[in-house]
């Protein structure tokens, strides 16, 4: 299962098809579900924190059918992971796109930034990094300019936007990974990967990787 966080049934359709697109090969299916209620983005502290209730109530009416193998949080603030994770137990596994993202750009020690819309989640990022325990790789988080849900409306001037963030990432800060911080910014995540020179790092499939290990 898919959850997506915010309300937008078209960013749901695209985390899913990135996510089977991930699991090809493994035997896994995906079925994505959108939370009911709550924000249409995650641009800010509040609307996170929003996020998270919504979060938890559409995970646990996504897996009443029992069909469940493991849960992705398909939100790079992981709204309702925690929650879900003490409801959970050890009944499935429960995976962030944003802490699998950190994590596998983290690996080795490898000196990682971030890309991404939201300038007023900064500090929200910087305490995610560091409760993941892996402030001593991160040079940092570079921001695009504009609002970030007028630019989400236009592919083309996003990519622009994050690919310029990215460069700055690794010319200015000294990355050896970029993570794209959102999972509305999948779909530009996967264009980047063949744009930089230094690895890039799309939170949907690092999740579906996460989630191939803990299944196998």
């Amino acid at each position: 299962m898919l959850v997506n966080p915010n309300t937008s049934t078209a960013t749901t359709r695209m985390m899913t098809t990135l996510a089977r697109r991930a699991l090809t090969g493994t035997g896994l299916r995906v079925r994505g579900a959108t939370a009911a209620h709550g924000p249409a983005m995650l641009t800010d502290p509040a609307a996170l924190r929003a996020a998270a209730p919504h979060t938890v109530a559409a995970a646990r009416a996504a897996l009443a059918g029992g069909d469940g193998a493991a849960l992705i949080v398909g939100a790079f603030g992981d709204p309702g992971v925690a929650a879900l994770r003490a409801a959970l137990g050890d009944a499935l596994p429960v995976v962030g796109i944003g802490e699998a993202a950190l994590a596998e750009a983290a690996a080795g020690g490898r000196r990682f930034g971030i890309a991404t819309t939201t300038p007023r989640l900064a500090a929200a990022i910087d305490a995610r990094v560091e409760h993941l325990g892996l402030a001593a790789s991160y040079t940092g988080t570079r921001f695009t300019a504009a609002d970030p849900e007028r630019l989400a409306a236009h592919p083309g001037p996003l990519l622009a936007a994050l690919e310029g963030a990215a460069l700055a990432c690794v010319r200015r800060d000294g990355a050896e990974a970029v993570v794209i911080g959102g999972g509305p910014l999948g779909d530009a995540a996967e264009s980047l990967c063949t744009r930089l020179p230094v690895p890039v790092i799309a939170p949907v499939p690092a999740a579906c990787r996460t989630i191939t290990r803990l299944l196998t």
